[in-house]
């Protein structure tokens, strides 16, 4: 069976191999020098504006690769699933092999072990070192990243750490089980892909902000959290905040809004949110650099006691978010499997 089941998925082990073995030949051909550019740049600057120059350069010179690595292992698990997993059994249902595998002393429950176990695995390793050397290249840029880009957001979180190895596992199952069920290959590829870009959505959206209970916070007005200060053409002076939290670099922020003194809501991040005070006189006069994002004029309005308040996950949690999600994904994984042994075991010839 082991021997009959590597004959079968031979070809897609050897493209996949290849191209692990070429993206492992770039990363440890740039990651080096990657490295020595972060060292070189953060040594040489000084804490301030002169360090998030050189984030913003470093990280726009290696935005495309970045991106395109992101990119590999995001779609690598959806891959498993829609090359490895549906057609592995839908191809025997198909063509009628498996009635000669029952037919001889191996058991229904021995095939499908065989099957799940050895191609399985070979495909969640795949996904999973995948995912961990992309990690390992991409550390000197997550660290610099900008707002959008950052570790946590959800998008990059999902291409890093052991995450990878649980969406392959899971990709891989749903994709055994789908074309178990409806026992035609391109039904069960073209299911298999809407179920599990369903599930990659929804988790980040409605699971991954609550596995950890997320901290809500109050932070004074600043550079670090102000897109900028304007005034309308009626005379209405506003603030508009950024979603990122000032101290808390690289952090998920869930929401974020600025608030006045009684916690009242005035508006959220990205959005104009008016503030009453002069605009003829005082820190905040159009004469002065108030409306231009002065400092002056931040420290008038945090007086007034306006804050941003933002709920988020902080970047400390990454590990253990990743730990917990593989966690559910792999009883996901477990919970398709027993259903496929469950099905095999019920099905008649």
């Amino acid at each position: 069976m082991i021997w009959l089941t590597w004959r079968q998925f031979r070809g897609a082990a050897v493209l996949t191999a290849t191209l692990l073995v070429l993206l492992a030949a770039v990363l440890l051909t740039t990651g080096s020098r990657l490295a020595n550019d972060y060292a070189t740049g953060i040594a040489s600057c000084t804490r301030g504006e002169e360090c998030v120059g050189f984030y913003d350069r470093f990280f726009g010179e290696y935005e495309l690769p970045f991106l395109a690595s992101t990119l590999v292992v995001l779609i690598l698990p959806a891959l498993v699933g829609l090359f490895w997993g549906a057609p592995l059994i839908t191809r025997e249902l198909e063509s009628g092999t498996h009635l000669l595998v029952w037919n001889q002393s191996i058991t229904r429950t021995r095939w499908l072990a065989i099957k799940l176990g050895f191609t399985g695995l070979v495909a969640t390793a795949a996904a999973g070192v995948s995912g961990l050397a992309v990690t390992w290249w991409s550390g000197p840029l997550d660290q610099s990243a900008p707002e959008g880009f950052a570790l946590m957001d959800p998008l990059v979180f999902g291409a890093r750490g052991i995450a990878p190895l649980g969406y392959a596992a899971f990709a891989f199952a749903l994709g055994v089980t789908v074309g178990m069920l409806v026992r035609r290959t391109l039904p069960a590829m073209a299911l298999t892909l809407a179920a599990f870009a369903a599930v990659q959505v929804a988790v980040p959206l409605l699971v991954r902000p609550h596995l950890l209970p997320p901290v809500t916070a109050s932070f004074e007005i600043g550079k670090g959290n102000v897109d900028g200060l304007s005034m309308s053409r009626d005379g209405v002076f506003s603030v508009i905040l950024t979603s990122a939290i000032p101290g808390h670099t690289g952090s998920w922020v869930l929401s974020s809004a600025l608030v006045d003194s009684s916690g009242r809501t005035v508006a959220p991040a990205g959005e104009h949110a008016p503030i009453p005070v002069s605009t003829t006189s005082g820190p905040c006069a159009l004469s002065g650099a108030g409306p231009q994002g002065g400092e002056a004029c931040m420290v008038e309005i945090n007086r007034l006691g306006y804050r941003q308040r933002a709920t988020y996950q902080p970047l400390e949690r990454f590990w253990p978010l990743q730990w917990i999600e593989t966690g559910i994904y792999a009883l996901l994984t477990l919970g398709l499997t027993w259903l496929s042994f469950w099905w095999i075991r019920r099905r008649p010839s």
